[in-house]
């Protein structure tokens, strides 16, 4: 029983200790796994970006050579075709054995002539007439009769479409004793496009893989698939023939979505695949990468653990001596700090103890005297920086208005409407003293509508009275005071941007006290736009104003910043039926010193 007691009560009085061990263990366990993960994923990521790149500059030489190959087969296709002794033969019937021989020998010369363009890459050509005759530049590798190739499927379906160079796989058989790839070709008449022979190009599986060889590995796969999912050709035998439509729908999406590599499973196994499209074979060409391998070889991943765990432990051991020795004395310290009353920052701690536990104390003092200081200078700086962005923005108007303005005016007078022109010229005198006098001042709601009359005159004399604005104000609210510039921006966004697609319309101006509220409310019959529900001044858009440059946004903040946030701008519109703004104040009916 005692040993408990003695136990808890050890605990108790370590208990800071205790806590702060076990945290700063339970961190460094926690950041060092993080930094052990963070850093093989890195690695991972950074090296399978490297690789992709590097095999993707692998697979368009790879690409190259297959076009290389094409290409020579597309050449020597031209040659046949145009060649007028190849034709000749082919759809001659001779009748006579030195006929034969002669239309043998003219043929052979010419094939020898056009074959080396092929031969290089180790493929065979062969010429099929109609007139069931048939010449191999290399029997060995296909040694196939008229009558064989004649029915055979790929002859169907060259003839299907006679104006295509078409490419088949043919898997090892009794006829062919190893895999080929066959370009196939019809020979046509240019005028009538009858069909008088074909020309087939055999490679051997095996000297088309020459093409990538070089360039795979155990890990490191390369596979030829056509458009109907079947290797035709790869690095590894045992795939040859097998149908791999889920690669085939993979390496589509690489390609149309245009991907460096994408992480895939399949045949069991998780590969980065990496595709290029042949259009001439109308294959994919696809390469697969084995991750695991790749990384095995690449992250020694037990010597990070353990050299991870290592580090834990010594620093587990350093935390563990220093941790110790700050207990005592951070104790005391943490006691004295949680007997000053809250927020009373003018009762100092005493500054006992160990260096660390001294110089704790002597900073939070100094913290305490200096954080009034601050926060004057801090509310001071604000105010000044509130002021300085309010009056420069008071200070943008937009010279496009004035020029407008005095252009209207110069008009007026080459007309003879001197005194419409006097009118004018005094609304303008007027808003620019008031947009230009002091911001921190407040008016009365009657010389606020007084402006926004000068305001609409200047804007229906040069644009006419299509636009109606009507005023209905409280006589008990005329007395009452609001900040300058308040509701001079809403109308400006009545006249400017609620009648875009309406050419006319009305803006009506309402005043009152509802309750303890001075209520201003803007309402237009104009445009409107889709909102959902009522919107705040946060999720207004700006508009370029046209006159002054204060904004709906700056209105709602200042409105705010000087009454509180009971108060503000609100607005609700609907497509087609107008907008509705209203602004809600405290009444005063003295001036108020901004609170910015």
């Amino acid at each position: 029983m005692q040993m408990k007691k003695r136990v808890i009560r050890s605990l108790k009085d370590n208990n800071l200790f205790i806590k702060m061990f076990l945290i700063m263990v339970i961190s460094i366990v926690s950041v060092s796994l993080l930094i052990t993960f963070s850093s093989i994923r890195v690695s991972s990521n950074l090296f399978m970006d490297t690789f992709s790149i590097t095999n993707t500059k692998v697979l368009n030489q790879i690409k190259t050579r297959f076009e290389s190959y094409s290409y020579a087969i597309v050449s020597a296709t031209h040659e046949v075709q145009n060649n007028g002794t190849i034709k000749r033969v082919l759809t001659q019937e001779d009748e006579n054995s030195i006929e034969t021989y002669t239309s043998y020998l003219n043929i052979k010369r010419q094939m020898e002539r056009i074959y080396p363009t092929v031969a290089s890459y180790e493929a065979n050509m062969i010429v099929l007439g109609e007139n069931e005759r048939l010449f191999n530049m290399n029997y060995s590798n296909w040694p196939v009769s008229w009558k064989g190739l004649k029915s055979h499927s790929i002859t169907h379906l060259t003839v299907s479409e006679p104006n295509t160079l078409q490419y088949h796989f043919i898997p090892s058989t009794s006829f062919s004793d190893k895999p080929m790839i066959v370009a196939t070709k019809a020979l046509m008449e240019r005028g009538s496009g009858e069909i008088y022979g074909m020309l087939y190009f055999p490679i051997r599986e095996e000297q088309l893989k020459a093409f990538y060889e070089g360039y795979t590995s155990k890990e490191n796969e390369v596979l030829l698939i056509s458009d109907a999912g079947k290797i035709v050709s790869s690095n590894k035998e045992e795939m040859i023939g097998v149908n791999a439509d889920d690669v085939l729908n993979l390496a589509k999406e690489v390609d149309e979505e245009e991907l460096s590599f994408k992480d895939v499973r399949v045949f069991d196994t998780d590969y980065m695949l990496m595709s290029e499209y042949l259009p001439t074979y109308d294959m994919y060409l696809v390469n697969l990468v084995d991750k695991n391998v790749v990384m095995d070889s690449l992250i020694n991943t037990k010597e990070i653990i353990m050299i991870s765990v290592g580090i834990v432990l010594i620093a587990v051991l350093i935390v563990f001596l220093i941790s110790r020795r700050m207990t005592n004395s951070i104790s005391r310290l943490v006691k004295q700090i949680s007997n000053i009353a809250k927020h009373d920052f003018n009762k100092p701690v005493t500054e006992t103890g160990g260096y660390e536990a001294k110089k704790i104390a002597n900073a939070f003092n100094f913290m305490l005297n200096e954080l009034q200081e601050y926060v004057d200078i801090v509310v001071q700086a604000q105010q000044k920086q509130r002021n300085a962005e309010l009056s420069a923005l008071q200070h943008q108007i937009n010279p496009h208005f004035l020029y407008n303005t005095l252009a209207s005016v110069k008009f007026m007078v080459q007309q003879g409407k001197k005194e419409k022109a006097t009118d004018m010229i005094h609304a303008l005198i007027s808003l620019l003293q008031n947009a230009l006098s002091n911001i921190d001042q407040t008016i009365t709601v009657e010389q606020e509508i007084k402006e926004l009359k000068n305001y609409v005159l200047i804007n229906q004399s040069r644009y006419g009275d299509r636009i109606k604005v009507n005023y209905f104000i409280s006589p008990d609210c005329l007395d009452y005071h609001l900040p300058k510039l308040i509701l001079q921006p809403f109308i400006e966004n009545a006249f400017f941007h609620a009648f875009n697609e309406k050419k006319e319309g009305f803006i009506q101006i309402l005043i009152a006290l509802k309750g303890e509220r001075l209520v201003c409310e803007i309402v237009d019959n104009g445009d409107g736009m889709e909102m959902k529900g009522n919107y705040m001044k946060e999720d207004f858009k700006e508009k370029r104003h046209l006159f002054s440059g204060i904004g709906v946004r700056n209105v709602h903040e200042r409105i705010q910043l000087l009454y509180g946030e009971e108060y503000g701008v609100e607005l609700t519109s609907a497509k087609g039926q107008g907008t509705k703004v209203k602004v809600e104040l405290p009444p005063q009916k003295v001036q108020v010193l901004s609170k910015i």
